[in-house]
């Protein structure tokens, strides 16, 4: 059995349409010289068919006949399809195909057969592909951003993956350069207040409570020590230790989310090995660098930037726009096939240049993709809850999480484009009811876990096979319908990187469900019919629990 059935039952009418066109052009019914696109869409009403194609419309300019009497000569021209009960002319000439209930069974024997596999398709096999997100400062807390991103690129992670790929999921950790000393200068200022002195905060300094809970934690270790080094060497050393004591919160902090990362990359590692120098080298190599008014540009102009760009300043650093390019090299010359970054919502003026950067290097910058994780506003108590990270006063991805809980914040997070903004209400996520998305789909999954303790406790099996097509009724077909499209809808949420349907796909599927319960016996004294209401439970609870999974949301037996 091939893995999707969906698919199978397509591709039949596809081959239909195709054998019909080129029936109808040999026996000159109809006159083109290229074939459009053959597709086939699933209606939006349920009284337009299975499946719908507008092969009639694409043909009428090349045959120059009305849509409508294409339509009439294609069906007329089709052979007979195990899968087709009935296929109708509609509007200006859509075709609409009324199918067998037997592929409904093809389909609920399938994931009976695939179980926690179901969904997985083979449309990225042999890609490899490196996800790079959230990658915060490690100068304080990460924020309720950050938590959007790591949901997006965990997610996109486990539907690429679904779809055969080889994903790796990468933290490019920011420790070298203006930001890291101004925590350093943070840092010491804390300490030495905490220690008596009278010394004026940085303007420019990080004023958040973390940056004081550090230095008290530094006292209480380590005393007055510091106080005994150079200035200099002081604020690099609490630079470097402000860091490391961030990081390990930050990665504590995402462990809970429930991401896992493949690779730490450090930015300091860049300059460490000289492989931002040795970028420079290429491009240079490459004839692409120029000198101006003392600093060195990269002619980002040739490659579609609106502006070229400083690589080295007069007075000799390099810039942050470097190491991005000498980190970008790094990332292609590893294989990666694709590169995918998730960027934050200030960051789009970005992009342009990055990908003029990559394609200097002489990689092709499709390979490069940005996504950008939009900006959240957070509702609590019916208002808007304000941020500010350089004060402190904002809500962490702790502290959101801790409030919420981490399936509610998954869900929410990806319930909508990520290049959309959101609104994300803190009170809605904290409920238990039909309101909240997420419990409601949970609920299904718990609800269908629910009949299995109750078909074990009175010994009944799950029993199905295509004689017992007969005990389904609309809601039912139904069901089976909407589980059928769940290896394309993984598919197309991979392909364009918007998780976002799958989550619209699982409300749906869970309305179905919830009202398919709330009217049926599972257990009764017909062993067939137990039998087989039981197979289209455990099928769903499939679909549920693979769709949960992927989105790093738990699916529980019990609420």
């Amino acid at each position: 059995m091939e893995t999707i059935v969906a698919r199978r039952v397509k591709q039949s009418l596809e081959n239909l349409l195709k054998e019909a066109v080129f029936k109808a052009k040999k026996s000159g019914q109809l006159e083109f010289d290229i074939l459009p696109e053959v597709n086939l869409e699933i209606p939006k009403e349920k009284a337009h068919g299975n499946f719908s194609s507008n092969l009639a419309l694409l043909l009428s300019k090349a045959a120059k006949k009305p849509p409508r009497e294409i339509a009439q000569i294609l069906v007329s021209n089709f052979e007979s399809n195990s899968y087709v009960k009935e296929a109708q002319i509609a509007g200006p000439g859509f075709i609409n195909f009324y199918l067998n209930d037997s592929w409904l069974g093809e389909v609920l024997a399938s994931i009976l057969e695939q179980k926690e596999d179901y969904g997985n398709n083979s449309d990225l096999n042999g890609k490899k592909i490196q996800l790079e997100f959230v990658s915060a400062n490690p100068v304080g807390p990460m924020n309720v951003v950050n938590a959007r991103a790591a949901a997006l690129g965990d997610t996109l992670s486990r539907l690429f993956k679904a779809c055969g790929a080889r994903v790796e999921k990468e933290y490019y950790i920011n420790d070298y350069g203006v930001q890291v000393q101004t925590l350093g200068r943070s840092l010491d200022a804390r300490y030495r207040q905490l220690l008596g002195e009278k010394v004026d905060f940085p303007e420019d300094g990080y004023q958040g409570e973390y940056i004081t809970e550090m230095a008290r934690e530094i006292i209480e270790t380590e005393g007055d020590s510091y106080l005994k080094l150079p200035e200099e060497k002081r604020i690099e050393t609490f630079s470097d230790l402000g860091c490391r004591r961030i990081l390990a919160s930050q990665k504590q902090d995402l462990l809970n989310y429930g991401v896992e990362y493949d690779c730490w990359f450090s930015e300091r590692s860049l300059h460490e090995t000289g492989e931002v120098e040795k970028v420079l080298e290429t491009l240079e190599k490459r004839g692409l660098i120029f000198e101006s008014e003392a600093a060195v540009w990269l002619r980002t102009t040739d490659f579609g930037d609106d502006k070229d760009r400083v690589l080295k300043t007069s007075d000799g650093r390099t810039t942050y726009f470097t190491a991005d390019i000498a980190y970008h090299l790094n990332k292609f010359q590893r294989g990666f096939d694709l590169v995918i970054n998730i960027w934050g919502p200030d960051h789009h003026g970005y992009i342009p240049r990055m990908k003029a950067a990559v394609a200097a290097l002489g990689i092709d910058p499709d390979r490069l993709e940005v996504l950008i994780a939009q900006q959240i506003n957070l509702i609590k108590d019916g208002k808007p809850f304000k941020m500010s990270k350089r004060r402190g006063a904002f809500i962490t991805m702790a502290d959101l999480l801790e409030e919420v809980g981490n399936d509610a914040a998954r869900w929410f997070f990806l319930m909508r484009s990520p290049e959309s903004h959101l609104d994300f209400d803190m009170d809605l996520a904290r409920s238990q009811s039909n309101e909240n998305p997420v419990f409601y789909v949970q609920y299904a999954h718990a609800r269908i876990c629910s009949i299995f303790r109750q078909a074990s406790a009175e010994q009944r099996g799950v029993k199905f096979d295509q004689s017992l097509l007969k005990y389904w009724d609309e809601a039912e077909k139904d069901l089976i319908e909407k589980a059928s499209q769940f290896p394309d809808l993984v598919s197309d949420a991979a392909r364009r990187r918007e998780p976002h349907r799958l989550t619209g796909y699982l409300l749906d599927l869970a309305g179905l469900f919830h009202s398919y319960y709330n009217k049926r016996r599972f257990i009764s004294d017909d062993l067939e019919l137990t039998g087989s209401r039981l197979a289209i439970a455990k099928g769903l609870g499939y679909v549920f629990s693979r769709g949960l999974k992927m989105l790093g949301v738990s699916a529980p037996e019990r609420m």
